[in-house]
């Protein structure tokens, strides 16, 4: 392919046109001498009404009483745990250096709960509310007393036996153990929760 010749390319610089070098002209001039001969559309009017709809929580558990009725199942009866028993649960996934120091007390308490001379309703309702409000506030370990059923119709610790089978019900639960003696030793667990998510 053959190039035109040089002088025809390149133009010595007095030779550029007065009409290609930049004009100082400010934005609404420049905009309204390119829209000068521009007829409007007609149209009719549209209004437009708006399809975003008000956010709603994700969940309407707040705006009830929180019922331990949903969360934990009473159709089987849990085995009998015997009133000096420790009881010991990690769900999968804890790492057994955290359960440790769960279990030696390493961990901060934040709040506490005591189901002690409660009835089974009344202890059901409490552990729900205790959990979701901790829960809401962040909290991260706490200790239960559920007592040891000395007291109990036929020496049978009924409290703690319920309380086993529904803190393993419980997915914010992520483990719990019997207390070490001056903690209430097995009168007592020490509960870790589940971080709520942001």
């Amino acid at each position: 392919m053959k190039l035109p010749p040089r002088d025809h390319i390149i133009k010595p610089k007095d030779l550029i046109s007065e009409a290609s070098k930049p004009i100082d002209i400010d934005d609404d001039t420049l905009f309204h001498k390119e829209m000068s001969g521009v007829k409007p559309l007609s149209q009719k009017r549209i209004h437009h009404t708006s399809t975003v709809s008000e956010p709603m929580p994700k969940s309407t558990k707040g705006d009830k009483p929180y019922s331990i009725d949903s969360l934990y199942s009473e159709e089987f009866e849990p085995k009998t745990i015997g009133n000096e028993e420790t009881l010991s649960f990690q769900r999968a996934g804890v790492q057994d250096r955290l359960f440790n120091q769960l279990r030696a007390g390493q961990l901060a308490i934040d709040a506490e709960l005591d189901l002690h001379g409660m009835t089974i309703t009344i202890a059901h309702q409490e552990l729900a509310e205790f959990i979701h409000q901790c829960r809401q506030e962040r909290i991260r370990c706490v200790r239960i007393i559920h007592g040891k059923g000395w007291g109990s119709k036929h020496n049978q610790p009924v409290l703690k036996t319920k309380l086993n089978a529904w803190l393993q019900q419980e997915e914010n639960i992520l483990a719990f153990c019997s207390t070490p003696i001056e903690d209430g030793g097995t009168g007592a667990v020490y509960v870790l929760l589940r971080r709520i998510k942001k």
